[in-house]
């Protein structure tokens, strides 16, 4: 019987990735039934809207979403897709593994890195209040009757807020992950030292969770800054890393430089009931339609998605022809050619369809 499972092909460069995702995915022989959705631009030019309800009703559904990149516009228009899609489905665990892979371009080898980071609240629960609205200033004044500190009227304002609720989820998660998939150390990334409300209950709690299991996993913290310099220098010191949103959102990228970039970092959005499945990077509205993107990381998505839905051997063997293929290097995009000039480079379904010959 075939496994129900929501397409969201995404905006510019989406639909070829995750194509060439949906056509390697089913070269593995796991039967899937496809439901496909549109969300971003091609829906609001379609329906007037960026994420339609049947997008989330077909996820409820289905339970499992393979996604391709939605252009977020930055500073003005609409907010992310990507954000709106994790709070609607209570997605509240981001994964995103920085492994090597030889034949890919980089100053490092033998990562092999998972960052776990909270996706529900901190600075990205969209809590903003604009500058020199009438309720802007309300708040500027109502905050001085309660702190010293003296915000200037001109100011937007942001709040941060981090429960201990959300905190124990997504601590627990990293720990159960790591039993999961023999990881040895977790390490929790906050900035407690400055501020002491917020990352500091973020630390109290990640502590009071790691005790629980003590004696299975190795458990430590390190602050941001100190993590982010850490991670340059001693990257293999490091396995699980568990962080707020928006240190995970920053370090996530800076794990995916010392593999080579966000053409290879796969990332998943996990709650309880449901996961949605994308690639990292952007949906690159340049290169749409010209077949030239490289679509490793959105495959590589495909490869969590199926270990997800409990087809381990499949995900397994979906991985080692990406291995084997992006290590020969003969039938890969150009940007993972030594030369972009190299008369060989293939486009965005020609690697894919390489990809599905080694599985055959």
């Amino acid at each position: 019987m075939a496994r129900k499972i929501t397409l969201i092909p995404g905006d510019g460069i989406g639909p070829e990735v995750a194509l060439a995702a949906k056509r390697c995915i089913e070269a593995t022989g796991v039967k899937i039934e496809w439901e496909e959705v549109i969300a971003g631009q091609a829906a609001l030019e379609k329906y007037g809207e960026i994420l339609p309800q049947n997008v989330i009703d077909s996820v409820k559904k289905t339970k499992v979403a393979l996604k391709g990149p939605i252009i977020t516009p930055v500073g003005t228009g609409f907010r992310s897709v990507n954000v709106a899609i994790r709070h609607a489905l209570d997605l509240y665990a981001c994964v995103r593994p920085a492994k090597s892979y030889v034949g890919v371009r980089s100053n490092y080898t033998d990562i092999d890195l998972v960052i776990v980071r909270e996706n529900s609240e901190d600075l990205y629960a969209g809590i903003e209040f604009e500058e020199g609205k009438p309720e802007t200033k309300q708040l500027i004044q109502e905050i001085a009757k309660y702190n010293k500190k003296k915000i200037l009227p001109d100011s937007g304002i942001s709040i941060k807020p981090i429960s201990r609720s959300a905190s124990e989820r997504i601590v627990k998660f990293a720990f159960e992950y790591a039993l999961k998939h023999n990881r040895k150390k977790i390490t929790a990334v906050h900035k407690a030292n400055i501020m002491k409300f917020t990352d500091g209950l973020f630390l109290k709690t990640a502590r009071e969770v790691a005790r629980r299991y003590e004696g299975k996993v190795a458990f430590e913290d390190v602050i941001v800054d100190n993590m982010s310099m850490q991670l340059v220098q001693r990257p293999k010191n490091y396995d699980v890393l568990v962080l707020p949103n928006l240190y995970g959102d920053i370090i996530s990228d800076l794990c995916a430089g010392l593999i080579g970039g966000l053409g290879i970092a796969p990332g998943a959005n996990i709650g309880d009931e449901m996961a949605v499945f994308e690639a990292v990077h952007g949906s690159a509205p340049k290169y749409a339609g010209l077949n030239k993107v490289n679509p490793t990381a959105m495959i590589l998505s495909g490869v969590l998605m199926l270990d997800y839905i409990g087809e381990r051997q499949a995900a397994l063997r979906l991985e080692n022809a990406v291995k084997e293929v992006v290590a020969e290097a003969k039938f890969v995009t150009y940007d993972l050619k030594a030369s972009r000039d190299d008369p060989g480079i293939v486009g965005t379904q020609e690697m894919a369809d390489a990809i599905i010959a080694k599985l055959k």
